[in-house]
Order: C-alpha cells, then structure tokens, then sequence
C-alpha cells in the first residue's frame, strides 16, 4: 500500500506518516523502485494502533512506544502498561474538567458583570468608560474598581 492510500484508509495526512517516520515512531517502509514508500500489513496495524492510543489522547511518545512494543510482539507489556496510563489521562481529564467549569463561573461572572453597563468608570464617575482589559483583571483578580466607585458613590 502506498503512502496516499494509507492516510486515506486512516483518515490522516500524508505529511503525518511522514513525520512519524522521520521520528521513528512508524517503522520505515519498503521503498519500490520508484521510491515509493510501499507499507506491508503490519505497517499499517502498527500505524492503526498508534494512531487510536493518540485519539485516546494518549501522549505520542507514550503512544509510539505501546504501538511499537505491539509491533515487536510484546503485546502482553502493553497490555499490562495501559491500564495505568489510561487511569494516568482519565486524572488528567477529570483535573482539566474541573478548570474549565471554574473558568466557566468565572466567565459567567464576569458576562453578569458587564451586561448592561453604560459606563463601567475605574477612577471617578466623570471618567469615561474603563477599558476592557481592566474590566477583565479586575474581574478575574476580584476587585472591580467600577463597582467600588459605584458602591462608594451608594454610599455617600
């Protein structure tokens, strides 16, 4: 199978087989007479397997070294290797789940904020609106240098 058939049956570029050769997480295939690179079955299971432990997020170093340690007829280290790295990327994504829903109230907040504002001041009611990027460190920081002159004005 050549270069073009093989990243279309796997649905990736031609430049990506190319890297992953470069870097040697792909074995480098038979060249024809041409040049061309010819890949045997094995290949593109080799390939098949990277390819699927990187779309389970896997990192590709950790990656390549499963899918070669298969290729070499060592599936029972990877099989033994997985679980603990699969418990390793659900860590991972439970922490980046847990960020996300903490920026997302902080956007929240921060939209609540400015909805509605004419004028968002920072240093007095005769100043003209604030700039954005103010509007965003105090948020995100947790002064709000317009609701303090707003909350000194109420309370003068």
């Amino acid at each position: 199978m050549r270069i073009g058939e093989l990243a279309r049956e796997l649905g990736v570029s031609t430049d990506t087989l190319r890297f992953y050769e470069r870097e040697g997480w792909l074995p480098r295939p038979v060249r024809a007479e041409n040049g061309y690179r010819s890949y045997r079955s094995d290949d593109v299971e080799h390939l098949r397997l990277l390819l699927n432990l990187r779309r389970i997020d896997l990192p590709l170093e950790e990656a390549a070294r499963l899918a070669s340690w298969c290729h070499a007829g060592h599936c029972e280290t990877t099989s033994s290797s997985l679980p603990a790295l699969i418990a390793t990327r659900r860590s991972d994504v439970r922490a980046r789940i847990d960020e996300l829903r903490r920026l997302d109230e902080r956007l929240d907040e921060l939209q609540a904020h400015l909805v509605g504002r004419t004028e968002l001041s920072v240093i007095g009611p005769s100043t003209s609106c604030c700039s954005a990027a103010a509007a965003i460190f105090d948020a995100v920081e947790g002064s709000c240098r317009c609701c303090a002159v707003a909350n000194a004005e109420g309370d003068a």
